[in-house]
């Protein structure tokens, strides 16, 4: 497996996102993405990351923000990919209402899913759930339709919300915290999703 993989050619991949990207809450400062590109490092292979994750950011953020970022660090002569998650600010409700509807979230990520697809090749990663059960209702119901979404667009998308709602551990790490994030333990189990994932292992075996 290393010999097949340093064969390859070197990759950068824009991670584009909100707090769960960034990574916020880890006191190791890598969340999920530092921890799938160390591991697919290990495995041989050269793994340009560019963490694009910004605390509080919603779909509508990153429907601004997205393209001129990506812009500025993807090349069209080296091979890249572009990964997506998001969804947890726009279900989290602000004096009263939530701070993007589900109807534009997902005419946002439209948008962006298919936009980007024709950058480059494009992953997404579902949204987590947080230590509120309002919260997580919600991202019940917008889970299968941006899964629906994905699958419209050819774009393989990884269910996280439902494995790591059973997760003692990142409920757990996330109510001793800011009652969002997890500390390390609970990235290494989302990190171990994504790092087990079939499409993220197609970019890097």
């Amino acid at each position: 497996m290393p010999a097949r993989s340093k064969s390859l050619p070197p990759i950068r991949i824009a991670f584009i996102g909100d707090s769960f990207v960034n990574g916020t809450g880890d006191p190791e400062c890598l969340g999920w993405v530092g921890r799938v590109c160390r591991s697919a490092t290990a495995r041989g292979h050269g793994v340009t990351l560019y963490n694009l994750g910004v605390r509080r950011d919603t779909s509508a953020d990153l429907a601004a923000r997205w393209k001129e970022e990506v812009g500025r660090r993807l090349v069209p002569d080296e091979r890249s990919g572009i990964i997506f998650s998001f969804g947890v600010n726009d279900c989290v409700a602000e004096n009263g209402r939530l701070r993007v509807e589900p109807t534009a979230t997902l005419q946002n990520a439209r948008r962006i899913l298919a936009d980007a697809a024709t950058v480059a090749p494009c992953l997404m990663v579902g949204p987590p759930p947080i230590d509120d059960d309002g919260v997580n209702r919600r991202l019940d119901a917008l889970n299968p339709r941006l899964a629906d979404l994905c699958r419209e667009l050819g774009i393989p998308f990884l269910d996280t919300l439902t494995p790591l709602l059973r997760s003692t551990v990142w409920r757990a790490e996330a109510a001793r915290g800011d009652g969002a994030h997890p500390a390390g333990s609970g990235y290494d189990e989302l990190a171990r999703l994504i790092d087990e994932w079939r499409a993220w292992r197609v970019w890097l075996p």
